[in-house]
């Protein structure tokens, strides 16, 4: 059978726009919404630097929260290839509801051919903004064989890991306790009680170490304040051994109240960088605003929001927000409204977003309890006829059954779990590869799918795909592989399968870091610090670094503590990132730092 997969065509269509029309929306002054609708393997390869990740595999979920005003204009690319993947992804939005959707000609392969870079990696603004801060602030750093050395010596320090409690308890370094940027300013005083402890800062690789110790410097605490060089890829880099299972987190789970010195501490910070507070009339003017995206954002913990957190603002812990933005911010140009319960967290995370170029505001957690934020996050996704869902008893059946058609199992889930263990005969697939998937396989639309995935909406979502190819006999199982395996049905691993090259959904580089691979570690330090290197002026442009911040802080130890050279240095600076010694000047005047 061959498998035609293209969405019905609507009232109204979208555009093809060229990569140079696409590139100056991204300059001038409306707002705009700029897609890749790759999975996230083909994202991480190669996209321009503004393009947020919008997977066609979660379009119709993803969408609705990254882009909530549906007359933005929305521009989507993908890589370039005949399957239209972009175009398809155009009629499915343009279904859902929004009236100014372009694709890019060409895709990816296009907005090389007109000039444009594309980058690796993905949060590449937030990770570029990093690189930028530490040169800019002059962030002071420690090698991972300075800090052993303290350690071993028994130097008096506190080493907070700034990353997510996850992370921290996968692997950190030996000792340090778990404390995510954004709580930084309000839990500092739970880790240090005097003003001369040096505070070490760390994370995985360079960015959150960077940005956390600047938080904490531009707080105004007078502690010296040092970023750990590299993170804990720089420690293992080292020679040193990591300390996996940590459960030193406890602190930031329990509720802390804010000082006075605290709250007046942010509030200085805020109105030094004129960070706007509003009141009740003017928060809802911006929220009912037609012509202008208004994200509320609570950057709390996770179990705060889950505890008091109001209806149909978003959940997006302040220190992920900085090193993440694309994946809670998806309209450029848009403004955020910033929600805490304790005067300290939202004004500091506020003064960071200001300078990663997003227009950033505060409400009163008790203002913005009688605020009207419209429709609930997931409450306009797509209309997608429900599957039928098989639990235990009924996958049974439906195996035994012998009388029936071909069944043929599909799996949605990430490729990385299908590898660990999926349903024997099972075969894996993704969304976006459903034709080919269909075709190696030799699938008749008078067939039975049974479809597993980690949520109902994902599997739905494919569905409805399959469904307008005309596959019509289709269920899901209840609970993904749980009610398979529950049912004391077979499963298999294949630690080989799918080949790599199939793995859309897997960016290698960044994820095999975190599994020991010293090779991959390598070159994504590397991938970090060759950033500014990369970008062109407009796109550097976007940034509003103010290192005037660190004004006030104390210096650390010169003896023990480095401070790098703005890219471009000459000879005896830490690194070479931007060789052209004419590019200090302009990063200077592009990023207006005094």
């Amino acid at each position: 059978m061959t498998t035609e997969f293209s969405t019905a065509a609507t009232s109204v269509d979208f555009r093809t726009i060229s990569a140079g029309t696409a590139r100056a929306w991204l300059n001038d002054a409306a707002e705009v919404a700029f897609f890749d609708v790759r999975e996230a393997g083909q994202f991480g390869e190669a996209h321009p630097f503004f393009a947020v990740p919008l997977p066609y595999s979660r379009l119709e979920l993803d969408a609705p929260r990254l882009a909530p005003r549906r007359t933005v204009r929305v521009v989507l690319i993908d890589g370039g290839e005949p399957d239209a993947l972009a175009e398809r992804a155009a009629r499915r939005l343009v279904a859902l509801g929004y009236t100014n959707v372009s694709v890019v000609e060409g895709g990816t392969a296009g907005w090389q051919a007109a000039g444009y870079t594309l980058f690796k990696g993905i949060n590449v603004p937030s990770k570029t903004f990093g690189e930028l801060v530490e040169h800019a602030y002059a962030t002071p750093h420690l090698s991972a064989d300075e800090l052993a050395r303290w350690q071993r010596e028994g130097r008096a320090f506190a080493l907070l890991d700034g990353r997510t409690l996850e992370e921290h308890t996968k692997m950190t370094i030996p000792g340090a306790l778990s404390c995510p940027n954004g709580e930084l300013p309000l839990r500092i005083d739970a880790f240090v009680n005097d003003a001369t402890t040096p505070i070490v800062i760390h994370c995985a690789g360079r960015t959150r170490s960077i940005i956390g110790a600047e938080v904490l410097r531009s707080f105004g605490v007078t502690n010296p304040v040092i970023a750990l060089e590299n993170g804990t890829q720089g420690w293992a880099l080292a020679g040193h051994a990591l300390e996996h299972g940590s459960v030193r987190h406890e602190v930031v789970t329990n509720p802390v109240h804010a000082s006075a010195v605290g709250r007046e501490r942010a509030a200085a910070l805020a109105r030094r960088f004129a960070i706007p507070a509003l009141d009740v009339r003017t928060a809802q003017a911006w929220l009912d605003d037609p012509t202008r995206t208004t994200y509320a954002i609570d950057v709390r913990t996770a179990k705060e929001f889950a505890h008091d957190g109001l209806r149909g603002t978003v959940h997006a812990p302040g220190g992920q927000l900085l090193q993440a933005t694309d994946q809670t911010i998806g309209v450029r140009g848009a403004r955020v409204l910033l929600i805490d319960h304790d005067g300290v967290r939202a004004q500091v995370i506020a003064t960071w977003l200001w300078q990663l170029g997003i227009d950033a505001a505060l409400i009163d957690s008790r203002d913005a309890a009688v605020l009207n934020f419209g429709a609930e996050d997931g409450a306009h996704v797509a209309a997608v006829p429900k599957l039928e869902s098989l639990d235990g008893d009924a996958l049974r059946r439906l195996v035994a059954d012998d009388g029936k058609p071909p069944l043929y199992l599909l799996d949605l889930r990430s490729s990385a779990a299908y590898r660990r263990e999926h349903a024997r005969g099972a075969h894996w697939t993704i969304r976006p590869q459903l034709p080919q998937a269909l075709a190696s396989i030799g699938a008749n639309a008078r067939d039975t799918f049974l479809l597993f995935a980690d949520t109902p909406a994902v599997a739905e979502l494919a569905a409805l795909d399959l469904r307008e190819a005309g596959y019509t006999v289709l269920a899901v199982a209840a609970d993904g592989i749980d009610a398979w395996r529950d049912a004391g049905l077979p499963l298999e691993a294949s630690p080989d399968r799918p080949a790599d090259d199939a793995r859309i959904d897997y960016l290698f580089f960044v994820h095999d870091r975190h599994e020991g691979n010293l090779d991959a570690a390598r070159a994504y330090l590397a991938w970090e610090t060759g950033l500014i290197a990369q970008c062109a002026p407009d796109e550097l442009a976007a940034f509003r670094i103010d290192p005037r911040a660190g004004e006030k802080t104390s210096a650390p130890d010169p003896s023990n503590v480095a401070r790098p050279s703005w890219p471009g240095g000459g000879a005896g600076t830490r690194d070479s990132r931007v060789r052209d010694s004419a590019t200090r000047p302009v990063l200077r005047e592009r990023l207006r730092i005094p």
